[in-house]
């Protein structure tokens, strides 16, 4: 391949070019005939899905003291005195169990005390009303922790989620550009949060389970000490029985949910709104759903062997738990036999042996959802202590409300991740009244450095000064406050019309009547508003009753009425008319860098169609990073360096060819190099 030549006689690199084979006949468009749910790379909100399956007994035993304390000191910032009303309700609750059990065995011995029986019912019913006043002072107590929970519950994911979106709405934005930091983000809030709240109910389940242990296990030893032994023999392969179903079960829920995975790649696509068209029109249904059928037929014999083998796991667990049954029944009856034992003593030991056996079953299936939920409120700590560390810059001084000249010299930044720097010694120097232009090529550094300009990043290398003032010194949020930043892409809030041009000065209900009209009119924005079923109220988004979808020049003409009702200083335009049609660019061109020229605003535009800029006072022409031009449009076209060669080969888009209509080219991407006019604005009049 040789240099292809260009308008202006230099020449362009050749396209690379890399060899390619001829694709086999066959190939797997889904799952292979391995395991599937092994072929899903794991997702970033799935990490923690059974790690308890994975954990050993003694790991997650020693694990729960530090959980509980954790959890309770969450509910106990959340609110105080409900935490405490749990705690206390608690043990009562627990108390009431273990004397209603001695009050049992009580009322047992005088059943099967020498004597006529109405005598030893009569002599039985004090205690039994004994147990009754026991168990009615437990329900009491159980629904003192339930509305005391009720109450601290919500306020621990409240307290959580208040302090996750108030530290990630400020972190700097190199930290929300960071896919790890995404994805960190996301599984707090998808997960963290919801575990949070989820875990006082499950940590009061495991304390209520482990106090009933502990009871159960002090009544037996008041009734005999050899019972103690045989509390164990009878609980033990019954907590076996449940480590072994609780790790089954979360073995299958992860395998499960990575299937689940699989087949909504196939009903995403079939599904999808923005992929209909394409679907239908290429035919791709049948090859869709022949694939989704294979998938979903492979999942439900998955499916099948799971549960298959989680019966036989419980019915192994409940034969050896009912094995463990027999030989401390067998115990308690030699003991009988042998006199060691009462007979009353040895029916209270059945109950208190039962009742050891139902909470251990609770504690170790409540064990085993505690360490696995408490390793995603694990992680949204980590988030909460990581983003404490990436807010942005606060400070006493704030940025200037108006600004004579904003000054960068020798400025430097690189991406994070990326070795060439995205601006590499850039001095400019921007003033009040002038209307700037950034063009080059794309990846030059013209969205990097409306960023820095924006205070959305911090140069690495030089200074960025207002008025003289360092940038460093002022408070991130008040210098971001004298920015209006218009993106190509804009947010599309889904609140009224007037919402989404206020919102960016801090209120979506309050409203300047008079600056709104200005602005909405400037931007071409007032026709589209004029046009909706409620005006300034109509919401803009179908999820609400009566809202209304925006084409994505509509919402550009939005967008760029809230930069100008924004009235600050510095007025950042990125592409803002890419997807408006020519009479609208127009307009919005006309109104803000022509008709109404502010003597107290700087205005910098970057944009791709050359012809928008043509008026402007000074333009910035990047490339890799540098700013290698600069000037007015008659001194670079004069010059016949990278800016000529664009327009030039721009404006030769839309000259007719060969007897037919061109085909503009809006954005083109040239690659030859150019001697810089200048590398510094000091100089470079117009």
């Amino acid at each position: 391949m040789h240099p292809l030549p260009t308008a202006s006689g230099g020449t362009l690199p050749p396209p690379r070019t890399a060899t390619l084979d001829l694709p086999p006949r066959r190939l797997s468009a889904g799952a292979k005939d391995g395991d599937i749910a092994e072929e899903m790379e794991e997702a970033y909100w799935s990490v923690h899905d059974g790690a308890a399956a994975q954990a050993g007994v003694r790991e997650i035993l020693g694990g729960l003291p530090r959980i509980t304390r954790r959890i309770g000191l969450l509910a106990w910032r959340a609110d105080a005195r409900a935490t405490l009303a749990v705690v206390v309700c608690q043990l009562a609750s627990a108390a009431m169990t273990a004397f209603g059990l001695v009050a049992s065995v009580a009322v047992l011995r005088e059943l099967f005390a020498q004597g006529p029986t109405p005598d030893r019912v009569g002599a039985a019913v004090p205690r039994i009303l004994l147990v009754v006043l026991f168990l009615a002072l437990r329900a009491l107590m159980e629904a003192g922790v339930a509305a005391a929970q009720a109450r601290v519950t919500p306020k621990v994911r409240t307290v959580l989620e208040k302090e996750l979106f108030r530290l990630t709405a400020h972190v700097r934005l190199e930290a929300v550009e960071d896919a790890d930091w995404h994805d960190e983000v996301f599984r707090a809030h998808d997960r963290g949060l919801y575990y949070a709240r989820e875990l006082v109910g499950q940590v009061v389940s495991l304390a209520s389970a482990a106090l009933g242990l502990a009871g159960t296990a002090g009544v037996l030893g008041l009734l005999h000490p050899a019972l103690l032994p045989l509390m164990l023999l009878s609980v033990l392969p019954v907590g076996a029985a449940a480590v072994r179903s609780a790790r089954a079960r979360f073995h299958s829920f992860k395998r499960w949910n990575a299937l689940q995975r699989r087949v909504r790649v196939f009903t995403w696509l079939l599904l999808d709104q923005d992929a209909a068209a394409e679907v239908r029109s290429d035919t791709v249904q049948t090859a869709l759903l022949d694939e989704h059928d294979r998938l979903i037929t492979r999942i439900a014999a998955e499916d099948t062997r799971l549960r298959t083998q989680a019966a036989w796991l419980h019915l192994a667990g409940r034969g050896l738990g009912g094995l463990g049954t027999g030989v401390t029944y067998g115990a308690l009856a030699a003991m009988l036999v042998a006199g060691w034992l009462p007979l009353a003593a040895g029916a209270g030991a059945v109950l208190a042996v039962q009742a050891g056996q139902t909470a251990l079953t609770r504690l170790v299936e409540v064990a085993h959802l505690v360490y696995e939920h408490a390793l995603w409120v694990s992680d949204l700590e980590a988030v909460l202590e990581r983003c404490r560390g990436l807010q942005m810059r606060t400070g006493e001084v704030p940025a200037p409300e108006r600004v004579g000249a904003i000054r960068l010299e020798d400025v430097s930044f690189t991406y994070r991740g990326k070795k060439e720097p995205a601006l590499s010694g850039v001095s400019m120097t921007l003033r009040a009244g002038e209307t700037v232009a950034f063009v080059g090529s794309n990846g030059g550094g013209k969205t990097t450095a409306s960023k820095l300009l924006a205070g959305l990043h911090e140069a690495q290398e030089g200074t960025i000064r207002w008025d003289g003032l360092d940038v460093r010194e002022m408070d991130a949020a008040s210098l971001q406050r004298q920015v209006a930043f218009v993106l190509q892409e804009p947010v599309r809030f889904p609140f009224s019309a007037l919402a989404n041009v206020t919102a960016a000065t801090g209120s979506l209900t309050e409203a300047d009547p008079e600056r709104a009209l200005a602005a909405v009119r400037a931007s071409g924005a007032d026709q589209v508003i004029a046009r909706l079923p409620e005006q300034w109220g109509t919401p803009l988004s179908k999820r609400f009753r009566g809202g209304q979808d925006l084409s994505g020049g509509q919402w550009a003409k939005i967008a760029v009425a809230r930069g100008l009702y924004n009235d600050a200083p510095l007025l950042l335009l990125d592409e803002p008319t890419a997807s408006m049609d020519p009479p609208s660019e127009h307009a919005v061109y006309e109104a803000v860098l022509r008709d109404r020229p502010r003597e107290d605003r700087i205005t910098v535009l970057i944009s791709h169609r050359l012809a928008s800029v043509v008026g402007c006072d000074r333009i910035y022409v990047f490339d890799a990073g540098r700013i290698v031009e600069e000037g007015s449009h008659e001194e670079l076209m004069a010059h016949d360096g990278l800016y000529a060669h664009m327009f030039t080969l721009q404006a030769a888009g839309y000259q007719p060819s060969g007897g037919g209509p061109a085909l503009a080219a809006t954005s083109p991407d040239p690659s030859p190099t150019s001697t810089s006019t200048s590398t510094s604005t000091e100089g470079a009049g117009r």
